[in-house]
């Protein structure tokens, strides 16, 4: 709106007209003057407060036309107002229009003219009228000048960081009140600093990473939301803000670790992260070393150089995860010390990326088949289902280990088929443990004889499949205990029964003894022994047992005694027949 002509011209602006005769043989030209304005050219700030023109003047020594008028037009001819007179010219305040150019014009014209309103545009009038020349009424926002220096970048170490040599060009700067404002990258308002050198007094590393603006501040009357914790967008009133200065400011910076990640197998042998590397093009802070912790961030070691970092051996660690960080830090950091938790350090530092090392115990793989549950009674029995899963195995040796149930070693099958060989009737009753297992050269206590519990060494035991040996069972007895008088009358058991919820074994029969053992008879069911008339045994106490054998079983016959018994057998409770005389 600035680049219009602004060379008032005083000329008479002169629009001449004929008029036809009826008849078509006569025309009269018809000439307007809308006279001479003078005053001004007029500058406002636009800044809340009113802006009236003054001291126009309209010379109308040539004027003519039937109608005068004064009109108000944008730099684009559009009519914003009609003012009658030019007392009501000089009562319009420009203020409110805005940033932006008026004209002001004197009009004369004759009746009929069309397009002379508001919102209409002066080049669409349409009559007999004259213009005169313009005067020009400039409408400027308010300035706040111009703000060079800078940008400023500042590293977060704890030290003090204050900008300097900022200016500020104030030669286009208006505007009833000055201040400076510091925002964030939101537009935050942080601070208000009443002057450049309350600006240069700011400790900007106190203030943690992230992205400051300075700006100037200019405004007239009263200005709402201009405080700290408000925001520049919120900012309601007359004002203006100049250019912002930037000030970056960057946090320590530990750089970045590739190599990796390591997984190794704990087994004696030493494992290094040899191909660790660091990227230290961006690597900041006066202090820096290498911290080494666990999962949870305990810190287990700080080697100082990457080359100490490489020479970490990981194998003593035993199984699990242990992480690799580079860090930076100025002085006075509190925490960074073996068994110290890099989640708690204290000061000025930065930690790199992390890079993992994994540490695997050895695997025995996984055992299945089974349980398994035997008698005990002469017949070779084998865990001929075990299988082994060894997808996970490692370790540079394997083989088999059976122990009983407190772990001691009972055999060492050195291979599947081996273990699936053993025949666990010969161990007699109780019970077995399988396990497949892995160790390195060196394992010390793997030996029959000893116990898995104490093995020491590089070593992984499989999970164990139970193998249960259980002996025979004769089942348990009830009724009686029995009391007969020997008075020559017959005298046999009833009521005897056998629970047999529990009775295995191939072969079952019944055993009569005296109080010695002798085996008195061997009646073959529990109705011959309630058969048996026991007034013709004479005075003494005989014992009535259930017998479960095997084939081969030696000495049960009439005459021989149970402690001479031998082969696989079980002998349930016995029920006590007393004799005694009458």
């Amino acid at each position: 709106m600035n680049n219009l002509k602004t060379i008032m011209m005083l000329f008479l602006v002169t629009a001449i007209f004929w008029s036809c005769e009826d008849d078509d043989t006569d025309t009269t030209p018809l000439t307007l003057n809308a006279g001479t304005l003078s005053g001004g050219p007029f500058s406002f700030a636009v800044d809340g407060q009113p802006d009236m023109v003054s001291g126009l003047s309209l010379n109308a020594g040539a004027l003519t036309g039937s109608f005068q008028n004064y009109v108000i037009t944008d730099d684009a001819k559009n009519i914003l107002g009609l003012p009658p007179t030019l007392a009501a010219v000089e009562g319009v305040d420009f203020d409110g229009a805005g940033v932006g150019s008026c004209y002001i014009y004197h009009i004369t014209y004759e009746e009929g003219l069309a397009g002379l309103e508001s919102g209409a545009n002066l080049d669409n009038l349409a009559g007999i009228f004259a213009l005169s020349n313009f005067i020009v009424v400039v409408r400027d926002g308010l300035s706040a000048g111009t703000l060079a220096g800078g940008p400023f970048e500042f590293l977060i170490d704890g030290n003090p960081d204050m900008v300097t040599g900022i200016t500020l060009d104030d030669t286009a700067l208006n505007g009833e009140t000055q201040s400076f404002v510091i925002t964030d990258d939101a537009r935050n308002i942080l601070g208000l600093p009443p002057t450049l050198a309350a600006v240069e007094g700011v400790d900007f590393d106190g203030a943690g990473v992230g992205t400051f603006f300075i700006y100037h501040l200019t405004y007239s009357g009263d200005i709402n939301g201009l405080e700290a914790g408000g925001n520049l967008d919120g900012l309601m009133g007359s004002f203006s803000l100049s250019n912002p200065v930037e000030v970056q400011r960057n946090g320590l910076n530990a750089g970045l670790l590739s190599g990796g990640p390591y997984e190794f197998t704990v087994d004696g042998i030493p494992d290094m992260a040899s191909g660790l590397a660091l990227d230290d093009s961006m690597v900041n802070g006066s202090n820096t070393g290498f911290v080494i912790t666990d999962a949870d961030l305990n810190i287990l070691g700080l080697p100082p150089t990457l080359e100490a970092a490489k020479g970490v051996d990981f194998d003593g660690a035993g199984a699990g995860v242990c992480l690799i960080w580079h860090i930076t830090y100025q002085d006075g950091i509190v925490g960074l010390e073996a068994g110290g938790n890099a989640g708690n350090l204290d000061g000025f530092f930065a930690l790199s990326n992390s890079i993992t090392v994994t540490r695997n115990g050895l695997n025995a793989g996984v055992l299945s088949g089974g349980p398994y549950e035997f008698t005990v009674d002469g017949t070779p029995d084998m865990a001929s289902g075990l299988a082994l899963d060894d997808s996970m195995v490692n370790g540079s040796n394997t083989g088999f280990v059976i122990t009983d149930a407190d772990l001691n070693i009972l055999g060492l099958p050195p291979t599947l088929e081996a273990a699936k060989g053993v025949d666990f009737d010969g161990a007699g009753a109780g019970v077995c443990l399988i396990w497949h297992i892995t160790y390195q050269d060196g394992i010390v206590g793997l030996e029959a004889g000893g116990n898995a519990g104490n093995l020491d060494g590089f070593f992984a035991l499989s999970n164990s499949i139970t193998v249960t040996r259980n002996a025979l069972d004769a089942g348990t007895l009830s009724g009686g205990p029995y009391t007969f008088t020997m008075d020559g009358t017959p005298d046999m058991v009833s009521g005897v029964q056998l629970d047999e919820a529990n009775l295995n074994g191939t072969n079952q029969t019944y055993v009569i003894t005296d109080d010695a053992g002798n085996i008195l008879g061997l009646p073959p069911t529990l109705a011959a022994v309630e058969g048996v008339d026991f007034d013709g045994a004479g005075i003494g106490v005989c014992y009535i047992w259930h017998l479960t054998y095997e084939d081969g079983i030696t000495g049960l016959v009439a005459g021989q005694n149970t402690s001479g018994l031998s082969g696989f057998f079980d002998l349930s409770n016995f029920i006590m027949v007393t004799r005694v005389g009458d």
